[in-house]
């Protein structure tokens, strides 16, 4: 049984806290990939998996609170994007894996209930907030009530438009959103932001807001602020910002050639993804 999950990336958000795991999280904006992680599960004679790129801790949240850490079958990750960059990789490593495991071994939830294990399992490692329920969605996605799917709540818009990103490393994701600083900052910005986006939603809105929270919250760093720079001196280009918490620069253009034609080391093109996850 395989599940993909896309990568999603959050150009702006406020933190909600909630005493219930469920109910805590964030409201905000981002969008879909096409690519991201996709969990295959195998029958075996002995409990073991196997991930691309190496950590293997949500996996073993999941699996602790399924509590199936010793059943017999394996477990095959491919994570195709940077961890710890902005992609919401633990979040899509969670919730392709739940959901396979659901059908795999015949357990019987809901997709939503899958989608509460898989926040559950966010919230417990401080790895994200909102990336969960913005991955049961497709394209640019609202997140306007905070929390798990079910819970929750999320408005998608489909948009046929290219995106390019290039990654100058990880941002703990943990230390950030556990910082009470950087909560009230982020928190009182993306609020503000997320109120105008919900008052005329656009692609427009959604690359202007983006960069100014970037800015505002103080999170953009120097080679991110350098290359949007460029990016946004290109004709053809919607615009650029920070992928929230990476040290990650995305930008958005209707045309690929335009990202093509860039002699940027490591860039990467992708399509926002309209058609979200996907069983095989």
């Amino acid at each position: 049984m395989s599940v993909f999950v896309p990568g999603h990336v959050t150009g702006f958000f406020n933190i909600e806290n909630h005493e219930s795991k469920l109910k805590n999280g964030s409201c905000g904006v981002g969008f879909l990939l096409t690519k991201g992680v996709e969990t295959t599960v195998i029958e075996s004679d002995n409990f073991e998996f196997e991930v691309n790129l190496g950590d293997d801790t949500i996996v073993c949240e999941v699996l602790r609170i399924l509590n199936l850490d010793n059943s017999n079958f394996k477990i095959i990750q491919d994570i195709q994007l940077p961890i710890g960059a902005g992609f919401g990789t633990s979040a899509a490593s969670a919730l392709s894996l739940t959901l396979a495991l659901n059908d795999f071994l015949n357990l019987g939830y809901s997709k939503e209930l899958c989608g509460q294990i898989a926040h559950m399992a966010e919230v417990n490692l401080g790895a994200g907030l909102g990336d969960v329920i913005a991955q049961t969605g497709s394209g640019l996605v609202l997140r306007t009530k905070s929390g798990a799917p079910g819970i929750g709540e999320i408005k998608s818009f489909n948009q046929d438009v290219y995106i390019a990103y290039k990654t100058f490393g990880p941002i703990e994701t943990s230390e950030i959103i556990t910082d009470a600083n950087y909560k009230k900052i982020i928190s009182e910005v993306g609020l503000k932001y997320l109120e105008l986006f919900e008052e005329k939603p656009s692609l427009d809105n959604f690359l202007i807001f983006s960069k100014k929270f970037s800015c505002e919250t103080g999170l953009m760093s120097p080679e991110v602020k350098k290359q949007i720079e460029y990016f946004e001196s290109i004709d053809d280009v919607l615009g650029s910002s920070m992928a929230m918490l990476g040290n990650t620069v995305f930008a958005l253009s209707y045309n690929e050639d335009t990202f093509k034609k860039l002699n940027i080391e490591e860039l990467h093109i992708d399509k926002l993804n309209n058609n979200g996850i996907v069983y095989d």
